[in-house]
């Protein structure tokens, strides 16, 4: 097995016992009961190492170490610059990745263990980059319900600065996060990580509400159409059910129960329910019919909970390579 087939825990295990007993117990004190269980049942589990193994998680964490003290030397770009030097690109940025992984230190600690209701109060009268910044540090649930709570004004808004945000200046996030601690008299440590970007912000739209996500896009299709493009061409929305081969939806098909198609399907455009009908039998295609008929008018709500179910089956199964979704311009992705 090679180092790059180490997952951290096992780089941290072959370092735990390349350092021997004495040095590794020291390391324990440092680390929190979960981690010390971890790398303890990790360690009984390594049977053996050999040599260029041990001496490659060794460098390794030297650079990473290296890499650290840059930082608080000179700050991230310092510390790139002269990694840079002693490295080249392509292995300076893969240190600073591993030392941001190794770090596990984020910034708006505070606000990730707060209530999402708590958190709107703090931020809604902030400025969109400053909620943008914030909303791409959080996890995708928690980001997607303060995003749906904000006025449709601002959800596209910082939709669409979350979308453009590449990586954040550390002297930025420090700087906002000195005013947020004013607030709340918090002390947050700083963050290199990369936040932001057009996949942050399809993960937060693909969690939050159709009548929301609707919105977003909408508005971003007027203002950054290219922007929006990038954007849909990642998420995957009911209506998009037409990208579908005819294969692949009979397969989805086979794993939507009756009832949630006949709600999912009151509020369709006629081409879509026309293309799932088309790939059922015919007796199944009237019961179904018949049951939409009879049911009569359906919440919204339901009807949105409904499809999302069915988009969550098909984003499994695009995942597990059993359907394909073809993402326009002539740009088939098979997953």
């Amino acid at each position: 097995m090679a180092v790059e087939d180490l997952n951290g825990v096992q780089k941290a295990a072959v370092l735990l016992i390349t350092l021997g007993p004495e040095k590794s117990a020291e390391i324990f004190k440092h680390l929190k009961e979960e981690e010390i269980e971890e790398l303890t049942l990790e360690i009984a589990n390594t049977r053996s190492i050999t040599p260029e193994i041990k001496e490659e998680v060794i460098n390794e964490f030297y650079q990473v170490c290296l890499a650290q003290q840059y930082i608080a030397e000179g700050g991230i770009g310092y510390a790139k610059e002269l990694l840079e030097k002693a490295l080249g690109d392509e292995r300076a940025a893969d240190v600073i990745t591993k030392l941001t992984a190794s770090l596990q230190v984020r910034p708006f600690e505070f606000i990730r263990k707060t209530e999402p209701s708590q958190v709107l109060n703090f931020i809604q009268d902030e400025h969109p980059q400053t909620i943008a910044m914030i909303l791409s540090y959080l996890s995708s649930s928690q980001a997607a319900l303060i995003l749906g709570a904000l006025s449709a004004e601002m959800q596209a808004d910082v939709a669409k600065r979350i979308a453009l945000m590449d990586r954040t200046s550390p002297d930025v996030v420090k700087e906002v996060e000195r005013v947020l601690e004013r607030k709340l008299s918090s002390l947050i440590n700083q963050d290199y990580t990369v936040a932001g970007g057009v996949d942050a912000i399809v993960a937060i739209l693909n969690a939050v509400d159709r009548r929301t996500e609707k919105r977003i896009m909408e508005s971003l299709e007027i203002d950054e159409p290219e922007l929006a493009d990038d954007i849909r061409k990642k998420m995957f929305v009911f209506e998009d059910i037409l990208l579908l081969d005819n294969r692949s939806i009979q397969r989805v098909l086979r794993d939507v129960e009756n009832s949630t198609l006949s709600v999912a399907l009151k509020s369709t455009n006629e081409e879509v329910q026309n293309v799932i009908f088309t790939n059922m039998s015919q007796r199944l295609a009237a019961m179904i019919k018949e049951d939409m008929d009879y049911m009569g008018p359906v919440r919204m709500k339901d009807v949105e909970e409904a499809q999302q179910q069915i988009v969550g089956i098909i984003r499994k199964l695009e995942d597990a390579g059993e359907i394909v979704i073809s993402r326009g311009g002539g740009d088939d992705l098979v997953v």
